[in-house]
């Protein structure tokens, strides 16, 4: 199996930072992509950023210019630093890696914008 750990979720005020880790536990040279979903509540889920192991990325337009996803190839993580926090970010967001095998999912970490 392909486990993977999330990290970094909080309560944070409009304008704060925080910073996701999503380390996986596949090693090899199988994976594809790597992106963060999130789920607020009364909403669907959404992809917000992806990688692809060229290094191409996607980004959900209105977190564009305040999140970035990045990569750690030989620390076996994910990361995705946002910025510029609005109360509508409020969510649970979710790592998610697709590889040869299928597709991982973290376990969710909460993050909450609130004043």
């Amino acid at each position: 199996q392909v486990h993977l750990v999330e990290s970094g979720g909080g309560l944070v005020q409009p304008g704060g930072s925080l910073r996701l880790s999503c380390t996986h536990s596949e090693t090899g040279s199988s994976i594809f992509s790597m992106g963060w979903y999130r789920q607020a509540p009364e909403k669907q889920r959404e992809l917000v950023a992806s990688i692809r192991t060229d290094g191409d990325t996607y980004y959900l337009h209105w977190v564009r210019g305040r999140f970035t996803i990045s990569r750690d190839n030989a620390e076996n993580t994910v990361y995705l630093q946002m910025d510029s926090l609005k109360p509508e970010d409020t969510a649970v967001y979710y790592c998610n890696i697709e590889g040869s095998w299928g597709v991982s999912w973290g376990q969710g970490t909460q993050v909450t914008v609130s004043s």
